[in-house]
């Protein structure tokens, strides 16, 4: 069968009475986007005015600058994101403190977070930590055993013996091993994305999807709320519920004043009974398997565990999907067996990292890789928006003699972010950090792999929206089969690059330094 066959398949039951709807779909979002300009001009007007009252309420802008410039330095935000909000309330002193405190309210997640957190520690002994385990890395690394031990603290997070990990190099990989996969399902099938497109890759699956669900295998399906702006109708979900899936929306974009925009599900997990998931870069669209080219080459990878961390996963889902559930359930599907593979070597521990606590799990763990890498740590990432904090770490462990090589996209997928990545390249080269930039297209993969022995498969990105502002996942290592592949994967794709050297910097052009400048200050604020 062509594959434009299958792709129609998988998509007919969606697209029947598209026309009828197109006209309510876009006035809808017309209306929404409508409505969000007019809350953007409220707040806007409403801030203006307060800047205009309160100097005089309280005897003058200096001092209410300086109490809030006080009030932000004791705060417990990141320092450089500290830096950036000390520049906006010095330059617009009412105005700026008033954003500040809009933006760093409650308003809008409220509710989100203290469910979450609820659910957190209703779950947090769903999944004990094996102390046998725990002590049996210990026994082989006492700082491995000790960053699994934060991430265990952190939230639900065990690390498991028991379980094999197949590592992919790109898109298309982990797609044909889904589709297998998928056929497979007899109970239930959870799948938590970002992004999703209607296009081939998306078809395929929604085909198998769509059958099993018509046979009694329960599946479930989540995706950022921001979809509906950029790639999926906004009734999409009744869509599904009428081929027998269950659809939720993330935080879907709403005209109301909220501060939780920022606060996306960029997860991409994919559960099958239980036993097998999938966790990685790649979303269900099909610039992710190079079926259509929009900035060259996708580079991107994933992992398939089989085993007892697959319980991590379904965790993990499982919180996100009953955030809005009464009286959720978690046992069921916990109870299903994981099917222990045979031959699996090593330490496997999925995590999640959520910005609504204080604990930056994503960045921590990447910073505990770089400081404790004695040979090489080994980095893709399609950005690269550093703090302070992180910023020293990289260079740190160049300096310690540590081989610190990042692989960057050579075509971007976004501007202002490029331009950002390239203020850090001259700090970075002085400290013996090698930066290369993948000249046949753009790297989505984020890879950290370190010494032959450890390494993070996931969805987080080094920047601000992954570290400090996204709901993420990812998948740590040590000593899995796969992390030799892992490793020759990057030497392979190094081969594909161009080397960043002080004189390409020099050469860099003048409008990207102009811009990379000027959005610095405020990098942690976008």
């Amino acid at each position: 069968m062509h594959p434009d066959e299958n792709e129609s398949k998988g998509l007919t039951l969606l697209k029947k009475g598209q026309k009828g709807i197109m006209h309510a779909i876009f006035s809808r979002m017309g209306l929404v986007l409508i409505l969000l300009i007019v809350q953007f001009l409220f707040l806007f007007s409403t801030f203006r005015w307060f800047e205009n009252f309160l100097p005089h309420v309280l005897g003058g802008t200096v001092l209410f600058t300086v109490f809030m410039v006080l009030r932000l330095l004791n705060s417990k935000m990141n320092p450089t994101a500290k830096i950036s909000w000390l520049v906006v309330i010095m330059l617009m002193p009412v105005f700026g403190a008033l954003l500040y405190w809009y933006t760093q309210s409650d308003v809008g997640h409220r509710a989100l977070k203290e469910r979450l957190g609820q659910l957190i520690r209703e779950t947090k002994e769903k999944l004990p930590q094996s102390e046998e385990t725990l002590q049996s890395l210990k026994e082989k690394n006492p700082g491995a055993a000790s960053l699994a031990h934060y991430i265990g603290r952190s939230g639900c997070h065990p690390v498991c013996q028991n379980t094999s990990v197949t590592y992919f190099p790109l898109g298309e990989d982990k797609f044909a091993e889904m589709l297998t996969q998928l056929e497979k399902a007899e109970h239930f099938i959870f799948l938590e994305y970002f992004i999703v497109d209607e296009g081939l890759m998306w078809g395929k699956v929604l085909e198998i999807l769509a059958r099993k669900a018509s046979e009694g295998v329960e599946v479930r399906m989540m995706y950022d709320g921001t979809c509906e702006f950029s790639t999926l109708p906004g009734d999409y979900p009744k869509r599904l519920a009428a081929l027998g899936i269950q659809c939720k929306e993330f935080a879907p974009i709403t005209p109301f004043v909220s501060t939780h925009y920022n606060y996306r599900d960029h997860r991409k997990i994919l559960v099958i009974d239980g036993h097998t998931a999938f966790n990685g870069g790649v979303n269900l669209a099909d610039e992710y398997i190079n079926r259509v080219e929009k900035y060259g080459h996708w580079k991107d990878t994933a992992v398939m565990i089989k085993g007892e961390a697959v319980k991590s996963f379904t965790l993990m889902f499982l919180q996100m999907w009953n955030v809005d559930v009464k009286e959720p359930e978690f046992d069921k599907y916990l109870a299903y067996p994981t099917l222990a593979p045979e031959h699996a070597s090593g330490f496997v521990l999925p995590y999640g990292d959520c910005p609504l606590d204080d604990d930056k799990v994503g960045e921590r763990v990447y910073m505990d890789l770089l400081n404790r890498a004695e040979k090489y740590v080994h980095i893709m990432s399609p950005y690269l928006i550093l703090d302070g904090e992180m910023e020293t770490a990289i260079k740190f462990a160049a300096e310690r003699g540590v081989d610190v090589s990042l692989i960057l996209p050579g075509i971007p997928d976004k501007k202002f972010p490029y331009a950002l990545a390239k203020t850090h390249y001259a700090s970075l080269l002085e400290s013996g950090v090698k930066i290369y930039e993948y000249t046949p297209g753009f790297v989505h993969a984020k890879v950290f792999v370190s010494d032959d022995r450890e390494a993070v498969v996931g969805t987080i990105n080094l920047d601000y929206r992954s570290l400090y502002h996204h709901f993420e996942c990812a998948t740590y290592m040590y000593e899995t089969a796969c992390i030799g592949q892992i490793e020759e994967d990057f030497q392979a794709t190094r081969q594909k690059c161009r080397e960043v050297s002080f004189e390409t910097v020099r050469k860099e052009k003048l409008l990207v330094k102009i811009e990379g400048r000027l959005l610095k200050v405020i990098a942690p604020l976008m």
